[in-house]
Parts: structure tokens; C-alpha cells; sequence
């Protein structure tokens, strides 16, 4: 018999051509819905066409989804105002400047397969500016038990589907002014998560009440459709005191396990699946892994107990499961869930105090990532230095210890699989290391006598092929290639901003260029009347491909927090790839973004100068 992959490669040489179900329903005519679901695909989210469109000097710049369920023979008509505006079906790009665009105008987009035109999108109107305005409702201040005052800031934000509209939506957690870190005593405000349509209305806000304590550390929200019904759940740990979007306590309101240092160690701790519509809490059980003792995490103060992790992953390859994380200093313990049918079961434990696992323990970073590694369709979590297969049993782990910045894609494509590079806070001969994602096995890597905080993954450079890295005063080729020790500007985050394939550098307020030849940084955009978050590590709310083409946006805070500002490219580009969002690397990339110190999203194939088209993804579109 044969598997999915053979019969596929057999039909290819047989010369029939493969289409997913939902590019049989568009070439019948029929829309995006599909007529079946393929075995062994992932659920993926419906999206709709996402138009966007922007006034520029030069008129209207215009850009609109190519969906991953969508071929090479599927090319677009652009109209404005109900006039069409190319002369011949466009093939090579989702994006146009069109120069009879005036701020009043109006524009749809529809596809094109087999010569037949398909339905129009939504018409949508002309941003005055580069960016999408969606204001925010800020909540009231406070005052701690120790007579401090405190006030609030958007903090970390995430994107799904929450109504199954096809159009995102925002979710945003709110920091208060003191948020601590796990290593620092003393009270903090309470916690909300909001939701927000585009257009400003407020969905619902979860307050998670006095027992979740602020910070980086304590609050890792997921959101993801789990039950495959095409609406995104939200998830997230709770406690006594904490209130679901409808006003519902979960637990005992009057219960206060506040210590005198501010920390929680005592009390019950619950997870929670809220409906991601309306905020409403569907299933509450007790949080795993449970605090147990706090000293057996490192400390006997509160710092180590609490540093939590989560992430989705697609563990039986074809339906996404929640797993969430305690631990990465000393002890490391991983739970994965699934969410079926209104009820949340467990699947798996992985605890680095089972027999056979004492070579994970404190191997976890401040951040996570999850692909397909070794090539079976089911997904792995690379936990820092160290990954848990799909089954929950540990697949690796490279003793390299624990590290603050993390980053999987096909770094060199070169090779075959995927690539990790990380830096680590242990000296060693790699401490800050290139390795083979599947096996742990260190490709290249470079001496530390110190803790290395920062490292950087983007293709930035042409020269080279695949992604340059850097970290430590090195830049490097993806062959390990020490290439200068200028550095760009960010060692934060990078972004697909303007027209070519290179990745741009994005940090605080602004997003630059590399200028290889003369190893510099070249602005390309600085935003006003913004700001960014966390800290030194300067990052935005959220950065995702949330509409138009495959490049991506980036979403900040106004300073005031009255409004978050979704910025979006302007730049013409003849670079045609389908929504980064319908790959799977990427779209849970996403998903983790928020968690701990967050890192900027990578695909699961090499995006980059001489780059091979991208692997058709593998899905099929939930709730439909």
C-alpha cells in the first residue's frame, strides 16, 4: 500500500494533477468551501480574501490573499469601483499600484480559474494612511494592597478567527504598569485579556482576578480553533477569582493567596477554554503541571515555580492539541490536551523527573517552537535544548541548558529538514550553536565564556545562501561562514516588509534594511506615536501576515494605549506566495508568539534569496 506522500508522487509522474478539495469546489465555481476532506490533512482556518488597500503618493497600492489551498493556475482581476482595473488577469504577484486610485475609491478582487471569473470579495475602502487604526477600551487603574498605584498598557497580542468570518480578530492582554518579573518580589495589578473586532468592538474581556499574578512569565494565552467547529478558542491558566468574558467567577472570588512578597504559591490553579466569540468559560479543570512543591523548581521563593509555557501543535498530524509547560530551569514538565466535542482530555505528560528523562531537565528556554521534524506529519515541540516527539516521550536533548532566543525554519536549504539556531546562557564550545532540528546534532557552533542573551535567524544577505545568523558580535552564514561583527540593528525580531525575498529588521517603533555591501541599517519605516513593549526586548504586540499578500504586518500600541495601529507594506512586489498563515511552522508560530520572551514567527520552508517554490501545504479548511 501505499502512503500519502507515494501515492501523491505517483499521480504527479502519472501526470494528474492534485488538487485540494477546496480548489475543486473554486474551479466548479462553488466558492472556498470544500466538497470533502482529504485524509490525513491539516485543519487549517478558512480565511477570506483580505484586501487591503492604501492611498500613496502614487495612488492606491492594493494587495490581497493567494490562499494555501489555492494553485498555480488561480490568477486575479482587481476592480475599483466595480471597474477593472488590469488589463489581463494577473498571475505573478497578489498586489498592484494603481494609479487612478483616489482615497474614495473602492475595490473587490476576484479570482480567476480557467478563464472563469469567481465570486468578488468584499469591497473594501482606502486607508488614508499605512496603517489600520483599532481603538482599544483601557481598563481602570488600581491601587496594591501596599498602597502602589498602577495603570495599563496593551501588552503581548494574538490573532484568530473568533467568529468564523474569515477575517481575524485581536486578542490582547493587559499589562499593568507594575508587572514583575518572576525574580522580583512585591504586588501586581490584575490581568485582562480583551478581545477586538478590526473595527474597534470589543468582543469580551476575561479578568483573571488576584491570584494570576503579572509578568512575562505567569500568563501564556493560545488561540486556536481546537474543536475544528471554524471558531477559535482562547486558553489560558486561571485561578480562584478569575472571570470568564460573561461575568462568571470560576472558583472562589473571595479567596486571596497573595503572599506578602506578592507571589502565589498556595491555592488552587485551573485551566481554562474560554469560546473565543464570547468569552464565555466552557471547560475548567486543575492546571497541570501542578506546583507541587515550589522548591523541587529550582527555589523556595516563587521564582522558578512559576514559568510557564505553552504552544498548539497538530500531535496526530491532522487536529491541533494543546499542550502547556511548567518549568525549564531545573524540572521540565510538558501536558498535552486535546479539546473534542466539549471535552478537554489529556493525551500525554512529559516529566524530565521520569526515570530515563534526567538529561531533559533544565534545558527549556524562555521561548518554544513546533514543527514537523522528522518528517512523519505529526508535530514536535523544540523545548530549547531539547524536543518531545509527538507520543510525548523525548526525542532529543543537547545538554547545552537553558537560553533566551530560539529559532527553527529551513535555515540552510542546503541541507535536508529543518535547522535550529539558539543561544544559551551556559558557557560552552557552542554556546551559541546551529543544529539539526530532527536529531539535536550540533552542525556548527561557536565558543562562549558568557551568557549569550540574543541571537538573530533571517536571510539578510543575497551573497549566501539561505538565512544569515547572528549573535555575539558574529554574523554568520547558515554554513557557519563568520561573514563581519557589525551587527544589524535588531537582534529582536525580523519581518518580510518590502518587495524582495531578503528579510527586514524590526525593533522598538521602526523596521530597517540591511545594507550588506556596507554592513549597515538602512530605515525603511519609523512610527509615530507609538510604542513598544516589554522591555529591552523592544517587541511589538504582535507581527503575523494578517491580510493582503504574503508579507507581513506589524501591530504596536499607540503610547497612550487608547489604540492599536496594524501597519501593512506599501511596496510593490512581483514575489507571488500563498498566506504565510495556511503554513503550518508559521501559523503556529503565531499561536506561541506571546509566549514568555517572545520571538518573531518563521515558516517551515526556506522564504529567502534563491528560494525554491513553497511546498503546497497540506490542508483542509475547519468548520466547513
Amino acid at each position: 500500500m501505499l502512503n500519502r506522500l507515494s501515492w501523491r508522487k505517483t499521480l504527479r509522474i502519472a501526470g494528474i494533477a492534485l488538487l485540494s478539495s477546496a480548489m475543486l469546489t473554486t474551479a466548479l465555481g462553488l466558492g472556498n468551501t470544500p466538497l470533502i476532506e482529504a485524509a490525513g490533512t491539516r485543519q487549517m482556518e478558512f480565511l477570506d480574501r483580505g484586501v487591503v488597500a492604501v492611498k500613496t503618493g502614487t495612488g492606491v497600492f492594493v494587495s490581497w490573499r493567494l490562499l494555501g489551498t489555492e494553485g498555480s493556475n488561480v490568477s486575479f482581476n482587481v476592480y475599483r469601483d466595480g471597474t477593472k482595473v488590469n488589463a489581463s488577469p494577473i498571475t505573478n504577484s497578489t498586489n498592484l499600484q494603481d494609479a487612478s486610485g483616489t482615497s474614495n475609491s473602492k475595490y473587490t478582487v476576484r479570482a480567476v480559474v480557467g478563464g472563469t471569473e469567481q465570486a468578488a470579495s468584499a469591497a473594501v475602502s482606502v486607508w488614508g494612511n499605512n496603517y489600520l487604526s483599532v481603538p482599544l477600551s483601557i481598563p481602570a487603574g488600581g491601587t496594591t494592597p501596599d498602597g502602589v498605584a498602577y495603570t495599563y498598557s496593551a501588552n503581548d497580542a494574538s490573532a484568530g478567527d473568533l467568529d468564523g468570518d474569515g477575517e481575524y480578530e485581536l486578542i490582547v492582554k493587559w499589562d499593568p504598569s507594575n508587572s514583575k518579573d518572576n525574580s522580583q518580589s512585591g504586588y501586581t495589578g490584575e490581568v485582562f485579556i480583551d478581545a477586538y473586532k478590526l473595527n474597534g468592538t470589543r468582543l469580551w474581556r476575561i479578568s483573571l482576578g488576584k491570584n494570576i499574578r503579572a509578568g512575562a512569565h505567569y500568563t501564556q494565552f493560545m488561540v486556536y480553533d481546537l474543536d475544528g467547529d471554524g471558531k477559535a478558542e482562547v486558553a489560558m491558566k486561571t485561578a480562584d477569582g478569575s472571570k470568564d468574558g460573561t461575568g462568571t467567577v470560576i472558583g472562589d472570588a473571595s479567596k486571596d493567596y497573595r503572599n506578602s512578597s506578592g507571589y502565589v504559591l498556595s491555592g488552587p490553579e485551573f485551566l481554562t477554554i474560554f469560546n473565543g466569540q464570547t468569552g464565555k468559560a466552557l471547560s475548567t479543570v486543575n492546571y497541570e503541571p501542578a506546583r507541587g512543591n515550589v522548591s523541587d523548581w529550582g527555589d523556595n521563593y516563587g521564582n522558578r515555580v512559576d514559568r510557564f509555557l505553552a504552544a498548539i501543535a497538530y500531535l496526530d498530524g491532522e487536529r491541533p492539541s494543546l499542550v502547556m509547560a511548567r518549568g525549564y530551569y531545573t524540572r521540565t514538565v510538558l501536558v498535552a490536551y486535546n479539546w473534542r466535542n466539549g471535552q478537554l482530555t489529556k493525551q500525554w505528560t512529559f516529566d524530565s523527573n521520569t526515570s530515563g528523562n534526567s538529561g531533559y531537565a533544565g534545558q527549556g528556554n524562555h521561548n518554544l517552537s513546533v514543527a514537523d521534524v522528522d518528517g512523519d506529519g505529526k508535530d514536535e515541540i523544540i523545548y530549547g535544548a531539547m524536543a518531545v516527539d509527538d507520543n510525548g516521550k523525548g526525542l532529543y536533548t543537547t545538554g547545552l541548558h537553558h537560553g533566551d532566543a530560539m529559532h527553527l525554519s529551513d535555515l540552510d536549504p542546503d541541507r535536508a529538514g529543518l535547522e535550529v539556531f539558539q543561544v544559551h546562557e551556559t558557557p560552552s564550545n557552542a554556546g551559541v550553536e546551529f543544529r539539526d532540528a530532527r536529531t539535536g546534532q550540533l552542525i556548527w557552533g561557536i565558543p562562549t565564556t558568557k551568557d549569550i542573551g540574543r541571537g538573530m535567524a533571517a536571510d539578510i544577505d543575497p551573497r549566501y545562501k539561505g538565512a544569515e545568523v547572528w549573535a555575539d558580535g558574529g554574523l554568520y552564514t547558515a554554513k557557519g561562514q563568520k561573514i563581519g561583527t557589525t551587527l544589524p540593528s535588531s537582534t529582536n525580531f525580523g519581518i518580510w516588509w518590502d518587495g524582495d525575498l531578503l528579510r527586514e529588521l524590526l525593533d522598538s517603533n521602526r523596521i530597517d534594511k540591511w545594507d550588506y555591501a556596507n554592513s549597515k541599517t538602512v530605515n525603511l519605516l519609523t512610527a509615530s506615536g507609538v510604542s513598544s513593549n516589554n522591555g529591552t526586548k523592544s517587541t511589538p504586540n504582535l507581527q503575523a501576515d494578517l491580510f493582503g499578500d504574503w508579507r507581513e504586518e506589524v501591530v504596536w500600541r499607540t503610547s497612550d494605549s487608547s489604540a492599536l495601529r496594524i501597519y501593512t507594506t506599501t511596496a510593490v512586489t512581483d514575489k507571488r506566495i500563498y498566506t504565510l498563515m495556511h503554513d503550518p511552522v508559521y501559523r503556529l508560530g503565531i499561536a506561541w508568539q506571546n509566549v514568555a520572551y517572545n520571538q518573531p514567527p518563521h515558516t517551515g520552508f526556506y522564504l529567502g534569496e534563491g528560494m525554491s517554490t513553497p511546498p503546497v501545504p497540506n490542508i483542509h479548511y475547519a468548520g466547513k
